[in-house]
């Protein structure tokens, strides 16, 4: 793989970590709240995911389950 494709795939996870956060915080919606919601026992995930730290990022899964929690089309979190 490219070096511009790494890139624009780690600037997609990033948009997708930062408008999970953004929404979840619109809806006064914890992360341990939310990471309980989706069958989570910690926040560990949502924390790192939210801020894509370290490479960690929501999978498919997550998104749905997400996006079910917050009321919001699984399309709303790949905006810009």
């Amino acid at each position: 793989m490219q070096e511009s494709d790494v890139c624009e795939i780690d600037e997609l996870y990033k948009r997708i970590g930062h408008n999970v956060a953004n929404i979840r915080k619109s809806k006064n919606i914890s992360q341990l709240d939310l990471a309980l919601a989706i069958g989570l026992k910690s926040v560990g995930l949502i924390s790192v995911a939210e801020i894509y730290h370290n490479k960690k990022h929501f999978n498919i899964e997550h998104l749905h389950k997400i996006a079910k929690v917050l009321e919001v089309d699984m399309c709303d979190f790949f905006k810009m």
